[in-house]
């Protein structure tokens, strides 16, 4: 038996070992590219022949960022559009469902089971099928008339929807005792004061978890801020102008400086998820469990 348990677990170890190699190996090539010092796109070989840091300070400072009269590369301020709308979607969305969350945690009222069960079945369609009828719903109202206005328009519509996201952040709630509720109650407070006073600073892990996902959706998001933003290219953000270097007439000079801009962007993800994984394995933890 315990030869067999020996097998088992060093053959359990030989398969985790080569699954992580493939899971770490395109990270390794993103890196490695991002310091070549080779222009164009395609080699035949993977080690680059030479090293530099100059796809970074070119990256950053803007150096040689318009080629051909075409679209002006500024990375920074992509960064920095891109920073500001996961900023203020993210208090929104946050907001939203965490007050959704403890409604349908706390509260019994009529038509709840039948709101929790539309909300279900809303999550599971993506939500770019309702992308052309939202942009005609903002033209409408006159939100993409300037860069700013899109920029607003893409904050309003990430935190929109994130309100029918509240599954996680229920069950999290479903977890702290109604008893505490009860107390509080008794001694005067109201359901804003329980929920504000006693309820969030319980709920550290759930609000982690719930700004880490909130901020992810506009950092990464394409699609829907393409659409929004057309061809204002001072207003991209940062997975616009990544994917703009990659178009013909720019990935034979913008190749390895693509790399670096992926190294970049994701350098604040790693940060943010290894300061708050603690509280994020919490929440997910209460979160099934409830």
């Amino acid at each position: 038996m315990k030869a067999k348990r020996f097998i088992t677990n060093t053959a359990c170890h030989i398969l985790l070992a080569v699954l992580s190699v493939i899971w770490v190996l395109p990270i390794f090539y993103v890196i490695l590219t991002s310091f070549r010092a080779e222009g164009g796109s395609y080699k035949s070989y993977i080690w680059p022949r030479g090293y530099t840091l100059d796809n970074y300070k070119e990256l950053i400072m803007g150096v040689n960022s318009k080629i051909q009269g075409g679209t002006s590369i500024d990375f920074t301020r992509w960064f920095l559009n891109t920073l500001v709308i996961a900023i203020f979607s993210t208090i929104l969305s946050a907001f939203f469902v965490l007050c959704v969350s403890y409604v349908m945690s706390r509260l019994r009222f009529k038509m709840r089971k039948p709101f929790m069960n539309i909300a279900l079945i809303l999550g599971m369609f993506p939500g770019f099928m309702s992308m052309i009828a939202v942009y005609y719903i903002l033209k409408g109202l006159g939100l993409l008339e300037t860069g700013v206005l899109k920029q607003v328009s893409l904050v309003l519509v990430y935190s929109g929807g994130a309100g029918l996201g509240f599954y996680m952040a229920k069950g999290f709630f479903d977890t702290i005792s109604k008893s505490i509720d009860e107390a509080a109650y008794i001694d005067g407070a109201t359901k804003w004061d329980t929920f504000i006073r006693i309820t969030i600073p319980l709920s550290k892990p759930i609000i982690t978890y719930t700004l880490i996902t909130a901020f992810m959706g506009p950092w990464v998001d394409y699609i829907f801020a393409k659409v929004i933003m057309g061809n204002d290219t001072p207003y991209y953000t940062i997975a616009i102008g990544l994917w703009t270097m990659l178009e013909q007439e720019y990935v034979e000079y913008y190749y390895t400086q693509f790399y670096a801009g992926c190294v970049l962007i994701s350098i604040p993800i790693a940060i943010l998820f290894l300061l708050t994984q603690k509280c994020y394995a919490e929440g997910v933890a209460g979160a099934v469990k409830g």
